[in-house]
């Protein structure tokens, strides 16, 4: 059965009080929300923001952003994250309505939020939803479509068909912010080239700040395909849930989307896979919380931030470089960096795809572009190697340049197989460093962001 959605529109009428100005400003935010399952008071559901905002005499931007958390009863709380060009500026309009029940129909209308530019404050107001003219509008507004495929994400259930010589990962990684642990579970169907049956086989890791790093795999075993993802005996990767035995390990963590899906590499190679591989998140962040048990301890995870991820395709590449970091505030930075088996393109240097989600957008805009860039012209560059790789490379007005150090005590050797039995080895960190360094052309390059990981990020090296 193909599932529902909602979609509907509010307009929020207020005022802002912008730094470095001594009076405030009128402001009008019209917003349209879309959910990808039946908003319902009693859970948390997430949304996509689109829409206009208009502050007198400074912003008029009808391309903005955002995400909407929608949680009344079990957060008490609507939150709202909106990213507009303010007079050339990146502005994130961070604001939450307070549920209380002792003031209803305030706590449901009224909007207090805060503006930031590259995390520094940049001005404060206040929006207020008008009952008298907004409310039938609003109520008559919603509407609740179909999706037979949903437009911005992945169907949970496995996208391999059946072909020889196929592979399919679903992975999670989290750290949990307690300990300062890093936890890595992969799940991998592989359909062999010479037509013999499909397998499933995976492995959990955990990544202690003080420690030796632990592993245990699971499989090979039959694959029995599953419609809401990835199962084999009483180990599941599906959505909102991964519960699973390893050796010592066990697992059972609730999955809670942050975010809309991040397509690492373009979009429609998800739904026609004619790369050699694909890769995405169907949330571009998420929380996790349950417990991991392991050799030495248990974690106890309470919203543990983190992503799952899916591949699809032919194996693994040539040579890759994987990261997954967590820039705090809602941003993200995923980056995939590999030279492929294919012949002709294995000549290549390793392309790069580069997805920086921030401020309720993605840069580059297009995927293709840090991989490709114009007519081969502009690609973005990666260094692979170890204990340190680095990727740079510009798009538009905006430059970037990554550092990613996996000390070797923090980093896991693990080998593959692939569809047609060949070896691949990868080396991965759930508590990797990065370093970002985020600039923009203002009539010369001035830095826009710069974050530093140490011990949070996620990253990966493989080789043949």
């Amino acid at each position: 059965m193909s599932s529902r959605g909602t979609v509907f529109r509010e307009t929020m009428l207020g005022r802002v009080h912008l730094v470095g100005e001594k009076t405030d400003r009128p402001v009008r935010l019209d917003l349209v929300a879309r959910a990808d399952r039946v908003l319902l008071p009693h859970r948390t559901t997430q949304a996509r923001l689109t829409g206009r905002i208009r502050i007198a005499g400074r912003a008029d931007d009808p391309g903005i952003t955002g995400e909407l958390e929608i949680s009344p009863l079990a957060r008490r709380r609507v939150r709202y994250r909106i990213g507009f060009d303010l007079e050339g500026r990146r502005l994130l309009l961070d604001g939450w309505k307070s549920v209380s029940w002792k003031r209803p129909l305030t706590s449901m209308t009224v909007l207090p939020y805060t503006l930031y530019e590259d995390g520094a404050r940049a001005g404060a107001g206040t929006l207020r939803f008008p009952l008298a003219t907004g409310l039938l509008p609003f109520l008559a507004g919603f509407r609740f479509p179909r999706a037979a495929e949903p437009a911005d994400g992945p169907e949970p259930a496995p996208r391999w068909d059946g072909t020889p010589g196929r592979t399919e990962v679903w992975y999670t990684t989290l750290t949990d912010p307690a300990t300062g642990t890093g936890v890595w579970l992969h799940h991998e169907l592989v359909a062999p080239s010479d037509g013999s049956p499909a397998h499933a086989h995976g492995w959990a890791a955990v990544f202690p700040k003080d420690g030796q790093v632990e592993h245990a795999r699971f499989g090979p075993t039959p694959w029995e395909r599953r419609p809401d993802g990835f199962g084999t005996d009483d180990i599941r990767a599906v959505p909102g849930r991964l519960t699973g035995r390893a050796g010592p390990f066990s697992w059972a963590l609730s999955e809670e989307p942050q975010g809309p899906p991040l397509y690492t590499f373009p979009r429609w190679s998800w739904r026609h896979p004619w790369l050699p591989a694909s890769h995405m998140l169907p949330a571009a962040r998420a929380r996790y919380s349950g417990t991991v048990r392991h050799r030495t301890g248990e974690l106890r995870l309470a919203d543990a931030p983190g992503a799952s991820a899916r591949i699809y395709g032919h194996g693994n590449a040539r040579r890759w470089a994987w990261l997954h970091a967590d820039l705090g505030g809602g941003d993200v930075l995923e980056i995939v960096a590999a030279v492929s088996m294919r012949r002709g393109l294995d000549r290549l240097p390793p392309l790069v795809f580069l997805r920086l989600y921030r401020n309720g957008r993605s840069w580059p805009r297009r995927a293709e572009r840090s991989a490709v860039g114009w007519a081969g012209l502009g690609r973005f560059r990666a260094d692979i190697g170890l204990p340190q790789w680095r990727i740079e490379g510009r798009a538009g007005l905006r430059r970037i340049r990554v550092t990613v150090t996996q000390p070797p005590e923090r980093t896991l050797a693990l080998g593959y197989t692939d569809p047609d039995g060949s070896p691949a080895v990868c080396r991965n960190s759930e508590r990797a460093d990065a370093e970002v360094h985020l600039e923009r052309w203002r009539g010369g390059w001035r830095a826009e962001a710069v974050w530093r990981l140490s011990g949070t990020a996620h990253a990966e090296v493989g080789e043949r």
